[in-house]
C-alpha cells in the first residue's frame, strides 16, 4: 500500500504521519500551554504590553519628597496562525474498525499539541511565522560535563535576566541524561521520580515530551543536541481563537502527500480536520536551552 493511501477495511494500515501515534505512543499534550498563561486572541491578534524595566523605592525623609517611578514599557504582537491535521478514511473503515477510529480521533489534538510545541521550541519547520516567538535562538547551557552544573548556569542566567526559573520541559533523552547523573559517591542526584518523568528539578516543575528533543551533528560545524528547556514561564503567553475544532466531509476532494487526489464522495470516504488557531509570545531571555555534545 503506498504512503499516503486512506486506510480502508482490508488494510488497516494508518497514514504515516500519524500511524506511530496512534500504534505505539500516547496522546501527546502541549507541555508550553501547561506552563505558559493563557489569553484570548482575537482572530486579527492583539498587543501585549511587555514590561522592560522595574520601578524602583527609595528611601526618603519625614517630610522628603518621594521618588516617582516610571517604569518603561514596550508591546508585543500575538498574531493568530492556524494549525491543522486531516485524515481520510473509508466508511467501511469506521464501521469495522470502530475502536481504532475512536482513539484515533482523540489522538488529533494531540498531534496538534506536539507541532504548537516543536515551534515554540525550533521555530517552523520551513518558512517563518509572523510575530509567533520562538527558543530557538535562547542561551544555551551544556550539560556534557556537568548536569549539575548546567542546571545551576541556567537558573542563575535566567536569574541575571530577572526571572526565577520555574518550569523545565525535558525530551526523553534529556530525563536520561538528569537520571544518569551521580554525586561523588555514585548516588543518583535526581531520585525522585513520577509516572512519565522527574518531578521537580532545583525547585522547578518538570515535565517530558518528546517535541523538546533536537538531534544535534557531527563534523567541522557540529551543533549539540537539545535536550529541553528551561524557563521562567510567566513571561510567556499562549493564546487562542476558538480552542481545537474537529470537523468532518464526505464530498471535499482531497490532495495526499504523494500529490494524487481522493474525491470523498465518489469513493465512498469521509475526512476527519482538527486545527486550531494559536498565537505565542515570550521574551526569550527569560529562557535557556539544555544541551549535551553530540556524538557520532
Amino acid at each position: 500500500m503506498a504512503s499516503g493511501v486512506p486506510t480502508n477495511r482490508t488494510n488497516i494500515e494508518l497514514p504515516n504521519e500519524i500511524s506511530s501515534e496512534i500504534l505505539q505512543k500516547t496522546q501527546s499534550e502541549s507541555m508550553v500551554m501547561r506552563l505558559a498563561s493563557q489569553i484570548a486572541l482575537p482572530g486579527r491578534g492583539t498587543q501585549i504590553p511587555v514590561i522592560t524595566g522595574d520601578p524602583a523605592a527609595a528611601w526618603v525623609s519625614e517630610t522628603g519628597s518621594k521618588v516617582v517611578a516610571n517604569p518603561s514599557l514596550s508591546k508585543k504582537i500575538m498574531q493568530a496562525h492556524k494549525l491543522a491535521v486531516i485524515v481520510p478514511f473509508s466508511n467501511e473503515f469506521r464501521r469495522d474498525a470502530a475502536a481504532l477510529y475512536d482513539a484515533l480521533i482523540s489522538r488529533l489534538p494531540g498531534a496538534l499539541a506536539k507541532e504548537f510545541d516543536k515551534t515554540v521550541f525550533f521555530g517552523p519547520a520551513s518558512g517563518s511565522l509572523a510575530n509567533f516567538d520562538n527558543f530557538s535562538g535562547v542561551t544555551a547551557q551544556s550539560l556534557s560535563s556537568s548536569v549539575y552544573g548546567g542546571l545551576v548556569a541556567a537558573d542563575g542566567d535566567i536569574a541575571a535576566a530577572g526571572g526565577v526559573m520555574n518550569g523545565i520541559i525535558l525530551s526523553p533523552q534529556g530525563k536520561s541524561v538528569l537520571l544518569g547523573a551521580l554525586d561523588g559517591e555514585y548516588r543518583p542526584l535526581f531520585n525522585t521520580v513520577a509516572e512519565g518523568g522527574i518531578t521537580r528539578v532545583l525547585g522547578a516543575d518538570t515535565y517530558v515530551t518528546g517535541a523538546a528533543y533536537k538531534a544535534g551533528t557531527s563534523g567541522t560545524s557540529a551543533t549539540p543536541d537539545v535536550l529541553g528547556f528551561a524557563g521562567d514561564w510567566s513571561h510567556a503567553l499562549y493564546g487562542t481563537v476558538e480552542g481545537v475544532r474537529i470537523d468532518y466531509s464526505s464530498d471535499a476532494t482531497l490532495t495526499l502527500a504523494n500529490d494524487s487526489t481522493v474525491n470523498l464522495f465518489q469513493q465512498n470516504m469521509f475526512a476527519v480536520r482538527a486545527e486550531i488557531e494559536v498565537g505565542f509570545v515570550a521574551e526569550t531571555d527569560y529562557f535557556n536551552a539544555l544541551t549535551r555534545t553530540h556524538s557520532a
